[in-house]
């Protein structure tokens, strides 16, 4: 078992899902509680583990997690204890996929977006990418690789080769990059 917990970071909609889709395909052990099931906008669903958003104030279950791996919104990533390691997969998407694709899940929902143009909430994105790398490279506890989604899908093998070498070698490469469905790549730039 490895010393280090595994968080899957990024925005939403940049193939975080993705990529927990393949770490559990390749072996390794993952913590989601399925409250949130899939969907038309994830038909696989999401492996999202709700104490991660409470860690500032409980961060009980890191102690747990080592060895596992996690899916955590970027802006969550500073609330981490500082006695652990960890490796973050870094998941980017082009920010205009990223913002049409929320777009189109908050409209299936039925809810309003922040009221903010396109151009401008990619900016925001953007600056805040940038500000939570430059924390990351600055964390002597956190080890980060960025991938790239369109990657993912479009060299499977090869995105699950550099993985599987950043996390310690120890996972299925051949199944890490079964699961990955480029017919669920939609909004598209």
């Amino acid at each position: 078992m490895s010393t280090f917990l595994t968080i899957v970071s990024g925005l939403p909609r940049s193939g975080t899902s993705l990529m927990m889709q393949m770490l559990a395909a390749g072996g390794m052990p993952i913590l989601t509680d399925g409250m949130r099931g899939a969907d038309e906008d994830n038909p696989r669903g999401y492996f999202e583990f709700e104490p991660v958003k409470r860690t500032r104030h409980d961060p009980s279950w890191v102690a747990a997690a080592q060895g596992k791996a996690v899916k955590m919104v970027y802006l969550l990533l500073r609330d981490m204890p500082p006695a652990y390691e960890y490796r973050v997969v870094m998941m980017h998407r082009d920010l205009r996929e990223v913002v049409a694709s929320q777009r189109v899940m908050l409209l299936r929902a039925g809810r309003k977006g922040a009221g903010v143009g396109d151009d401008r909430m990619a900016a925001i994105f953007d600056e805040q990418l940038k500000s939570a790398a430059a924390w990351l490279a600055a964390q002597s506890n956190f080890r980060a690789l960025d991938v790239d989604h369109r990657d993912c899908l479009q060299s499977p093998a090869m995105t699950a080769a550099r993985i599987n070498t950043f996390l310690g070698g120890a996972l299925d490469e051949g199944e890490m990059s079964s699961v990955v469905d480029a017919s669920l790549y939609r909004q598209r730039c």
